[in-house]
């Protein structure tokens, strides 16, 4: 697998990595032994960042990746903090308090079983505390050892600019797809001016754009998407609509449509690296063929005049998960 680098933190990866989160929790089901045989696989097709965080089964994804890089310490770990959970999936709130980030990466380090994580990202942001604060707590882990580089998740442009001038942020990770453009109007453009990878969380719409789902009751009723407006109603219908423009597109560069979606993401700049999610290995086989789809500019045309931004239907989360995006 071709190599990209996180930023200017010395840390290069596969051009795609693993989403681990699916394992735990949100998606279905879950088997600890299959996604622990999924993790070993994608170890063997050269996948080398795994992405996690301590509020994915509220502490249990880690606890899973533990295992896994027990045997694999050869590999990246990236991890999240901010997210405080209640007794529901969005009953929640963000805390990036010094104190909290600390104690936090200490629970992250013991639960993953390393003494290093690799890439250590603020989930969320609180906007009623200083950036400046959390970016500062946030380098202090860095210079005990504990993380290598620090990223954000879902920060706006101004953010990212500020905590980038208190200590360089390696990536911003956001939710990316041919579904969801929202970070080319600022964010993308800004961490190309600062030297900031992106990194893209569910680059193949939560598992719309692969095609596999034709209908919203199909999914498990466990499922979180059938809470999610884009899976909802009307809404579920028109972005079906879209999908089959995706398939139609896939076809005619004979792949498949999660490949099509992965491939264009991958076009878009060496400095983004979309993380697929999946606990099944076929899965991640079809994912990581993604990287020998070439795409030249004609298809790359073809594909933003096919499917426009903010052509998806609906928004991207229920209210509750609304909080702190673009913050």
């Amino acid at each position: 697998m071709k190599q990209r680098n996180i930023g200017h933190s010395g840390i290069e990866v596969g051009e795609i990595g693993l989403g681990c989160m699916g394992m735990s929790e949100f998606y279905g089901p879950t088997d600890d032994e299959a996604s622990l045989h999924t993790l070993d696989h994608a170890y063997e097709l050269g996948v080398t960042l795994y992405d996690t965080a301590d509020m994915y089964g509220n502490g249990h994804n880690e606890r899973l990746l533990s295992a896994f890089l027990r045997r694999h310490r050869d590999v990246r770990v990236a991890s999240k903090f901010g997210i405080v959970r209640g007794e529901t999936v969005f009953d929640r709130r963000i805390d990036n308090s010094p104190a909290y980030i600390a104690s936090a990466c200490d629970a992250s380090l013991q639960r993953l079983g390393v003494d290093t994580i690799d890439l250590y990202y603020a989930h969320r942001i609180n906007t009623e505390q200083p950036i400046e604060d959390t970016i500062g707590a946030m380098a202090r882990l860095i210079e005990a050892g504990k993380v290598r580089a620090i990223g954000l998740s879902e920060c706006s442009a101004r953010t990212l600019r500020r905590a980038h001038a208190v200590h360089p942020i390696a990536a911003v990770q956001s939710e990316y797809s041919l579904w969801s453009r929202d970070p080319e109007a600022e964010v993308l453009p800004a961490c190309r001016e600062l030297g900031v990878s992106f990194v893209a969380y569910s680059p193949l719409g939560r598992g719309m754009l692969t095609g596999a789902i034709s209908r919203a009751d199909d999914l498990p009723a466990n499922d979180y998407r059938r809470s999610s407006p884009r899976f909802v109603g009307e809404k579920f219908d028109a972005n079906l609509r879209l999908v089959e423009i995706v398939k139609q597109l896939a076809a005619a560069k004979g792949c498949t449509p999660a490949q099509l979606a992965l491939a264009w993401l991958l076009g878009q700049g060496d400095d983004i690296i979309p993380i697929p999610g999946t606990k099944r290995i076929a899965r991640l086989d079809e994912n990581i063929g993604a990287s020998s789809i070439v795409l030249v500019e004609a298809d790359l045309a073809a594909i933003r005049e096919a499917l426009p931004a903010g052509a998806a239907s609906g928004e991207r989360y229920p209210k509750g998960g609304q909080v702190g995006l673009n913050a």
